[in-house]
């Protein structure tokens, strides 16, 4: 127990006759330790009730003397490779914690982070609704990964990505030989998420059919894969989400009224981008930080012209939009420490040229901003040459200058 306390080790080969304390109570210590290695118990005097103990306690395997060289070279093998895959699964879920994190301070984001917090501790079905690009993922991930499932595997299914003729067998499983190309056994989404999460992303463009299947399994809590005769029990909590309009789609004869009820136990509503633009600098320094760190880059900065940018725009595309962008400006300008709004995709700034002038009660308000913009424009793509950007627009330089001055533009010499 010293050892394993300075050390590490993949592998313990435990004895259960031991002086002082015997194995299986070693064992219980060794389960103890943080990253504790995996442990295959030996013993002589082996009986099936010792054997079952000691699974319970958390041994890899039970050995029985007199060993065999090949069968516990065997055991070994598959231990540490039990092991480096324990660590894998840290380390992925390190890795996937970010992912998790519902970053803004407006005050749609702060009452969803508390909606989270208040019923992620429960088992209740959860219904997310919002449109493309909002971050329903990332709502879902967040349930889980406060919720006592945390440490079992949060599993995603796109429903609108899989062809149907094959969502059921994803969802499901199926055995070997149960149709056409069914080569092997496949164990199907619902028994992965076996006492985690399932995410059934966009459910609202699941087939009839498979909805039939998803409530029965909801209710009975037990399913049958494709091609087998024996149901299989199944403990998951399901969050589903959907960009559509499902009381609509029940109108339409498109949705199950009686699954909808099952699964909009707690609803969820994410609101667009545009309604909490307050969150977008927040955002955007994250990525910004994040696809920095990806990519090799140093620190990046992203200038206050920028933002205003990113803050006029109408961000169709959500948060998935502002991400994309984002990366874009650090993977195109490699060298670039600072970014500022020359370096944003034209759309973005094209956009909030075209809508600003909603903001503004007056035709003056509405023309300045317009000229603004354009100005600033033709700037960027003069590389802020005050000269060729004012022969561009057939103005006089001085003329420009009082422009820009005028308009609130900052004039670079």
């Amino acid at each position: 127990m010293d050892l394993l306390r300075s050390a590490s080790f993949d592998v313990v080969l435990l004895d259960i006759w031991l002086p002082g304390m015997d194995g299986l109570d070693t064992l219980q210590k060794i389960r103890e330790l943080e990253n504790s290695p995996e442990v295959i118990i030996i013993s002589g005097h082996g009986t099936i009730e010792t054997a079952v103990r000691a699974t319970k306690l958390g041994a890899y395997d039970f050995l029985e003397k007199p060993l065999s060289v090949d069968k516990t070279l065997i055991l070994v093998k598959n231990a540490v490779e039990s092991k480096n895959l324990r660590r894998e699964n840290r380390d992925l879920k390190k890795q996937l914690a970010p992912r998790s994190v519902i970053v803004g301070e407006s005050i749609p984001t702060k009452a969803l982070r508390q909606q989270i917090q208040l019923m992620a501790p429960t088992s209740g079905r959860v219904l997310i609704f919002g449109e493309s690009g909002t971050g329903k993922e990332l709502v879902a991930r967040a349930i889980h990964s406060q919720s006592p499932r945390k440490h079992d595997m949060f599993v995603e299914v796109n429903c609108a990505a899989i062809p149907e003729d094959l969502i059921e067998s994803e969802l499901f499983g199926h055995r070997q030989g149960s149709f056409p190309g069914a080569a092997t056994d496949k164990e199907g989404k619902f028994l992965k998420a076996n006492g985690g999460t399932l995410f059934l992303d966009e459910v609202g463009d699941m087939s009839l059919k498979t909805q039939a299947k998803v409530l029965r399994t909801l209710e009975e809590q037990s399913f049958t894969p494709v091609g087998s005769d024996g149901p299989v029990t199944v403990d998951a909590r399901v969050i589903a989400s959907t960009n559509k309009d499902l009381e609509e789609e029940i109108s339409r004869g498109n949705f199950r009224e009686d699954l909808f009820y099952r699964l909009n136990v707690i609803p969820f509503s994410v609101p667009p981008l545009r309604e909490r633009k307050e969150d977008i600098p927040l955002l955007a320094r994250h990525f910004l930080k994040e696809f920095s760190s990806q990519y090799g880059r140093r620190p990046r900065e992203i200038a206050d012209d920028a933002i205003d940018t990113l803050m006029r725009y109408s961000w169709p595309g959500n948060v998935r939009e502002l991400r994309n962008v984002i990366e874009r400006i650090v993977i195109m300008n490699p060298t670039t420490t600072r970014f500022e709004r020359k370096h944003l995709p034209p759309l973005v700034y094209r956009d909030g040229s075209r809508r600003v002038g909603s903001d503004f009660l007056t035709l003056h308000q509405a023309r300045a901003a317009y000229e603004r913009d354009y100005i600033l424009k033709k700037l960027d793509d003069n590389h802020g040459n005050v000269s060729r950007t004012a022969e561009v627009l057939g103005l006089e330089r001085s003329h420009l200058y009082r422009k820009m001055k005028t308009l609130g533009i900052a004039v670079k010499e």
